[in-house]
């Protein structure tokens, strides 16, 4: 390494610091005058002062991990910027929500780049490192984010165990962003893991015919295996955030937390499951003549499945949606039965 590399690592989190600090005091002082004013005006009780421990870790840590998309190429400037809004919500909302987003950011960037080789004979449009722009954290965290926002408007900011007997509303927008990761990085590890791994080629889900790997709307056992772990991992940091977060009088008197890791799984498989079917009926794919996998027709290009109708992004947008809203549905229903 050189000297002036290693200078530079010295100096960033420098930096990093310098910037973060005052301008976690700021936010944390124009929330003090807000609240203060707020009180007065209503004669209730302040109970909107948000820590500037918070504040700071909300800019420090959405930060630290855009300027580690950048360097690993995961995100290019405009994803950057971007995810710096949606970490920044995320983590002044919950630190739960914030676990969600850090275990998709970071285990989707690294399957991505797994056997990149091999991911580049299949796609046409292969980027290195899969670097995602603000279009596609839009499609992965915008659903996020909004059920972010009105968890902050409805709920206020700080941590709080899962339950919908006790606590509705908080439980519905947290399982709400937790299927949205889930189903993305469920997604994610299926076609990554599934594309780069096994000889075989996939099946169409709507019709279960063998089609080229990379196809829109090809699946296989070990992509469906894949995309349940994916979201088992989101699950998995989602508990272990509320289990060293919440406080423990509020633990044992609330229902237990576990069966959100088979919440997040099942918001995985379903994820990807959605995805496909979109995928194989709603977006374009065909083979060109070196054997790549193309979203669009053209000379040489021959039809495997699906018309022009929706993009990738439009296709992982619309997944997204639909697990977010209809997961805490299905977590309302079946938590009685495991738990």
């Amino acid at each position: 390494m050189s000297r002036d590399s290693k200078k530079s690592n010295v100096l960033l989190p420098v930096l990093v610091t310098a910037f973060a600090i005052p301008l976690s005091m700021l936010f944390w002082i124009i929330n003090v005058i807000y609240s203060i004013l707020s009180s007065r005006e209503h004669q209730t009780e302040d109970q909107t002062v948000i820590s500037p421990w918070r504040w700071l870790a909300a800019i420090v840590i959405p930060i630290m991990f855009s300027l580690w998309g950048l360097k690993r190429r995961s995100l290019d400037l405009s994803g950057a910027m971007l995810g710096l809004v949606v970490g920044f919500v995320l983590t002044i909302t919950n630190y739960a929500h914030l676990a969600d987003l850090m275990c998709f950011f970071v285990t989707s960037s690294l399957a991505t780049k797994f056997r990149m080789n091999e991911k580049r004979k299949l796609e046409v449009d292969f980027k290195e490192g899969g670097q995602r722009n603000w279009i596609q954290v839009l499609c992965n965290g915008g659903m996020a984010l909004q059920l972010a926002l009105l968890y902050l408007l409805d709920v206020g900011c700080g941590e709080r165990a899962l339950d919908f007997d006790k606590d509705y509303r908080s439980s519905w927008l947290s399982i709400g962003i937790l299927g949205a990761f889930s189903c993305c990085n469920g997604d994610t590890w299926a076609s990554e893991f599934g594309t780069a791994i096994g000889n075989s080629d996939p099946f169409l889900i709507t019709t279960r015919k063998k089609v080229p790997k990379g196809t829109n709307g090809g699946v296989s056992l070990f992509g469906l295996l894949m995309s349940l772990l994916g979201g088992l991992l989101v699950g998995v940091f989602h508990y272990l955030a509320v289990l060293y977060t919440v406080d423990s009088v509020v633990l044992e008197n609330s229902a237990p937390q576990w069966p959100i890791i088979v919440i997040a799984g099942l918001g995985g498989l379903l994820g990807s499951i959605l995805d496909s079917i979109f995928g194989a009926t709603l977006q374009y794919s065909g083979i060109n003549e070196e054997g790549k996998i193309v979203e669009r027709p053209g000379k040489g290009v021959k039809h495997i499945c699906g018309r022009q109708i929706l993009d990738n992004h439009s296709v992982n947008l619309l997944s997204n949606i639909a697990i977010a809203l209809t997961l805490p549905r299905i977590a309302n229903f079946i938590w009685p039965f495991i738990k």
